[in-house]
């Protein structure tokens, strides 16, 4: 039960925080854009930095799929412009998320396994990029390539060390102790 508890709380948290960063990126990823196109994705992991962090905290299949999923509603409740299909993206980037974990049978929470997930996000969400909203660039196009750069780097950066730091600052605040990730 703490599980589904803490799971939602993350989710409601990061919601909250996508409904912040959705306002913000209305000025700031047009002008990444103008500086050097491709570039607004260097923030884009910002939005899917909980697939890692519920799956530290949590350590079960199905919480990052869980938390994306509750924080997607809660950022659609709250207003944004992308509608429904937040959730989408949210199940597939759970979905890059836990195959990474469950490659490693959900056994190994380490800073290099959570890279690791991180990265399969960053890749998954940027070729959906590239798919439907991107279609005017191929991959191999400069925007294209410094986009993929970009987005693999925050993915890094924000869902894999952030997440990582976050869950580590969390675990020696003592508010895991009930849970295995903060023993």
């Amino acid at each position: 039960m703490i599980d589904i508890a803490v799971g939602a709380a993350v989710g409601v948290m990061s919601g909250v925080m996508f409904w912040v960063f959705d306002g913000l990126s209305y000025g700031l990823f047009p002008l990444l854009t103008l500086i050097l196109p491709g570039s607004a994705a260097l923030l884009h992991a910002l939005f899917y930095f909980p697939a890692t962090l519920g799956l530290l905290i949590v350590r079960k299949p199905g919480a990052s799929a869980y938390v994306l999923l509750v924080a997607s509603f809660v950022e659609v409740v709250l207003g944004t412009k992308y509608s429904v299909s937040l959730v989408v993206i949210a199940l597939v980037q759970a979905l890059a998320a836990e195959t990474v974990f469950a490659l490693f049978r959900y056994r190994r929470w380490t800073l290099g396994v959570t890279l690791l997930s991180s990265v399969a996000i960053g890749i998954v969400y940027n070729f959906y990029l590239l798919f439907f909203y991107y279609q005017a660039f191929s991959f191999f196009s400069p925007r294209g390539l410094i986009g993929t750069a970009c987005e693999l780097l925050s993915a890094a950066v924000f869902a894999g060390f952030g997440s990582w730091i976050l869950y580590r600052a969390l675990a020696k605040s003592g508010v895991l102790t009930r849970f295995v990730s903060g023993r």
